[in-house]
């Protein structure tokens, strides 16, 4: 049996801050995560939002983090996924895919969550094959080709703007009539001849052969298309909040509900960064998030250690 101090599932920015404040607290620390560590950093090509860096390369900082993190003795494990998790007495319960069970006093849930889907005719059929969540991961692959992005957020304005240096043309699609991505980002892409945008049309069909060639639209009661070899696709987010097998509260959208020390409903969880009912999604209030959740999971297992030796 693995017995921690803390488990931290997830290893994005909120669960390497995490890691390293309950490490350097002395705490027998875990980070697992389903894939490689970075989470939402390892689908962001150029980060400039987050104090210290003026520009810094989303791999970069996820690598530098995870090395922080490791320097103070912190075991992660990468590539083994959560099966769900539970709760016995005052333990903590992490059951991964691979059959392996793990213990803690506390867990901090940092496991942010995964892309929307347009819920379109011929998403699922071309994933992979001209549809994408990723344009860092995937852009290289359309070089010379027209692009569709669909989504008016920051994700889908900054991606689009990054394709543009792989594509010969980038149309950005949004349902409404108005972006609500950041006006920094909006101007910028307006600057980008490249870039076309095709406000208040909702997307209602991708089509192709053997790959993606047509994306369909509606705009004003009419049905038009656009000859495209790709769609990248950014229209909200999914919070990976369904590991749990025990009830923790949560809003209507998924993301878990918290209090001002990140502690969820259920004694000894808390709940940091994406997967977290908050008003932002960035790197530096996800850090932030961590930083709070790892000082109060050590003030409540030195509660649970001290109420052990009296």
């Amino acid at each position: 049996m693995n017995e921690y101090d803390v488990i931290i599932v997830g290893g994005g920015p909120a669960g390497l801050a995490a890691a390293l404040y309950t490490a350097r607290m002395d705490l027998k620390t875990l980070v697992v995560d389903r894939g490689p560590l970075g989470g939402q950093l390892l689908n962001t090509e150029l980060v400039e939002d987050y104090p210290g860096f003026e520009s810094v390369l989303g791999s970069d900082l996820a690598l530098k983090m995870g090395d922080h993190a490791r320097k103070f003795g912190v075991e992660i494990r990468d590539f083994e996924p959560v099966k769900e998790i539970d709760v016995e007495g005052s333990t903590k319960v992490v059951r991964l895919e691979s059959g392996e069970e793990l213990h803690a006093r506390a867990l901090i849930m940092a496991a942010g969550g995964l892309p929307r889907y347009l819920q379109v005719p011929g998403e699922k059929e071309f994933w992979g094959r001209g549809v994408s969540y990723c344009a860092v991961c995937d852009g290289a692959f359309f070089k010379g080709q027209e692009l569709a992005v669909v989504g008016g957020g920051d994700a889908a304005v900054e991606e689009g703007d990054f394709l543009t240096r792989y594509a010969s043309k980038v149309y950005i699609i949004h349902r409404r009539n108005e972006l609500r991505a950041q006006p920094i980002l909006v101007d910028r892409a307006r600057a980008n001849p490249k870039i076309e945008f095709v406000l208040d049309a909702h997307v209602k069909e991708i089509v192709g052969d053997e790959k993606v060639q047509i994306v369909r639209y509606d705009k004003g009661g009419e049905t038009r298309e656009l000859r495209v070899g790709g769609v990248f696709i950014f229209v909200g987010f999914v919070p990976n909040s369904t590991l749990f097998k025990v009830h923790v509260d949560h809003d209507a959208g998924g993301y878990i509900l918290t209090d001002r020390n990140m502690q969820t409903s259920v004694e000894g969880i808390w709940a940091v960064g994406d997967v977290r009912a908050q008003l932002t999604k960035q790197i530096a209030t996800a850090v932030g998030d961590g930083t709070t959740a790892a000082v109060a999971a050590s003030m409540y297992i030195t509660t649970l250690k001290d109420a052990a030796r009296a």
